[in-house]
């Protein structure tokens, strides 16, 4: 058998190679920017009444108790509280805007 000698390549210069590499790498976006949690919280501590506008047309009248990931608790009058998909809601926006709407249409 003959006798091989085993060529290792020098390290250093791969290392040289990856950071370089690396630093030209764009970076993925963040997931989050945290505006739908602050806009969340601000409408709970405030308690604002909100409408929520579902995919399917239905408007849901109530105030915002908690939030998580994927879903909104909404506490209504006179009605049970509902506990929605965040997926399932199309847009939505504060009451009060929408009695404003309705009265310069008048």
């Amino acid at each position: 058998m003959a006798n091989r000698k085993l060529i290792r390549p020098n390290l250093s210069e791969f290392k040289g190679r990856m950071s370089h590499q690396d630093a030209r790498r764009k970076h993925a976006p963040i997931d989050q920017t945290n505006a739908e949690s602050f806009y969340y919280m601000k409408q709970m501590n405030n308690k604002t009444p909100m409408v929520l506008v579902l995919n399917d047309g239905e408007e849901i009248y109530g105030i915002i108790e908690w939030y998580d990931r994927n879903c909104i608790k909404i506490n209504r009058q006179n009605a049970p509280n509902l506990l929605i998909p965040k997926h399932s809601i199309k847009y939505m926006y504060k009451e009060e805007d929408a009695k404003e709407e309705v009265e310069s249409e008048s």
